[in-house]
């Protein structure tokens, strides 16, 4: 009897704790010269616009309320570099640079104005039946969700338990949200991910949990409930 009652108290005593969860928070970068107008993708050289620099030290602002951060990493581009930078001052740590963070490969139509490239038929492929649409000499956008999903594993399996803050791009976020929320890739587009806004995930051992999308408040009470 005694041995029973042990077992169950130790039972009670496990369900009692809490499971431990990752928690991952997504950054967009800050707004560049060519945002809304121009389809950069991975093209290098392009940075922060004043606006978008403003907007990086606003963010890094709003992440600082958070108990802790274990790790800081971002796209390899300037522009999601740029982002972290304020907030990796603020908490005396150093950006580190993952390409699972990229932005999508527009291929051919890397550095395209978006005016123009709105007119093309395949166009309303990219926003109805992204699932089927490939970039000319580019990357599909199921690679894309499949890079990005991995990408955070992988970082989630180097700090286990921990919250990591990730700088990356509105596509690779979008499609990350949308796996989160077991929502299928051809109905990504209807994310909004703006400049500089919050999206997080807190991942558990039953799997994961959106916590906000495109946020741009108080960040204080960042926990899944």
């Amino acid at each position: 009897m005694v041995k029973a009652l042990a077992c169950v108290a130790n039972m009670a005593t496990r369900k009692s704790v809490p499971p431990k969860l990752d928690l991952v928070i997504l950054v967009r970068h800050g707004q560049t010269p060519t945002t809304g107008v121009k389809l950069p993708g991975r093209a290098k050289g392009l940075h922060l616009s004043d606006l978008g620099l403003q907007q990086a030290d606003a963010v890094a602002q709003r992440l600082s309320v958070l108990a802790r951060i274990d790790a800081i990493y971002a796209s390899p581009l300037e522009r999601a570099r740029e982002t972290a930078a304020p907030l990796a001052r603020l908490r005396a740590t150093r950006v580190r640079v993952d390409k699972g963070l990229l932005e999508c490969d527009f291929g051919d139509w890397t550095g395209g104005d978006l005016k123009d490239l709105y007119k093309l038929p395949e166009w309303q492929t990219v926003q109805k039946y992204p699932s089927g649409f490939r970039f000319p000499n580019g990357e599909s956008f199921t690679e894309m969700q499949t890079r990005i999903v991995s990408g955070l594993e992988a970082l989630r399996a180097r700090h286990p338990g921990g919250v990591i803050v990730a700088y990356s791009h509105a596509d690779p976020i979008k499609a990350a949200v949308a796996h989160a929320l077991g929502t299928h890739l051809d109905l990504f587009q209807r994310i909004t991910i703006s400049t500089c806004s919050v999206s997080a995930i807190a991942y558990g051992p039953h799997g994961p949990h959106v916590l906000t999308v495109n946020d741009s408040g108080d960040l204080a009470k960042l926990t899944p409930s």
